[in-house]
């Protein structure tokens, strides 16, 4: 297995994560935790506005998440050629 050098952006010490990823992973977790809550609300009480709000909430995590994903992706594409 090959190993990944120092001067590569990716070279990181085992069990060593980048602080972005980490305040990345905290806020969609708490996003989706409040979309969820959002339609258990809608699921309990019955009013539409719940189930509105949380699929909007889900929808644009979701937007943001793939936006982060395409930055990272174009980040280590020099790396290939």
């Amino acid at each position: 297995m090959p190993t990944r050098q120092r001067h590569s952006p990716s070279w990181r010490q085992r069990g060593e994560h980048a602080p972005g990823m980490l305040i990345f992973r905290l806020v969609f977790g708490l996003l989706l935790l409040a979309g969820m809550l959002c339609l258990a609300m809608y699921a309990g009480t019955g009013q539409v506005v719940w189930r509105q709000r949380g699929l909007l909430i889900v929808k644009w995590t979701l937007v943001a998440a793939l936006g982060f994903f395409a930055v990272l992706i174009l980040e280590r594409l020099p790396q290939f050629f």
